[in-house]
């Protein structure tokens, strides 16, 4: 999640300035020069954004999986004390 993140971010952030450089009439080596620098800073905002995003869903499932886990593991204990009470 984090690369995909980190690609989309940073390559629209790479055409908004590249757009913005075109409609202001900026010097080729000037657009490049500010879009690779914008590229890199959202790539890597995107990055930690993804990479944030992802870890808070992994433990929120998790979380979720051990509290039905738990929530069911009295019930098969009874049932297997029963079972063997018989």
């Amino acid at each position: 999640m984090a690369r995909a993140y980190s690609g989309v971010l940073g390559s629209t952030a790479l055409c908004l300035v590249i757009l913005r450089g075109l409609v202001l009439g900026m010097l080729p080596n000037e657009i490049l020069i500010q879009s690779l620098v914008v590229f890199v800073v959202f790539a890597f905002l995107g990055f930690w954004i993804g990479f944030t995003a992802e870890k808070t869903v992994c433990e929120s499932v998790e979380n979720r999986f051990r509290s039905e886990m738990a929530r069911n593991q009295p019930a098969a204990t009874s049932n297997d004390s029963e079972t063997s009470q018989s």
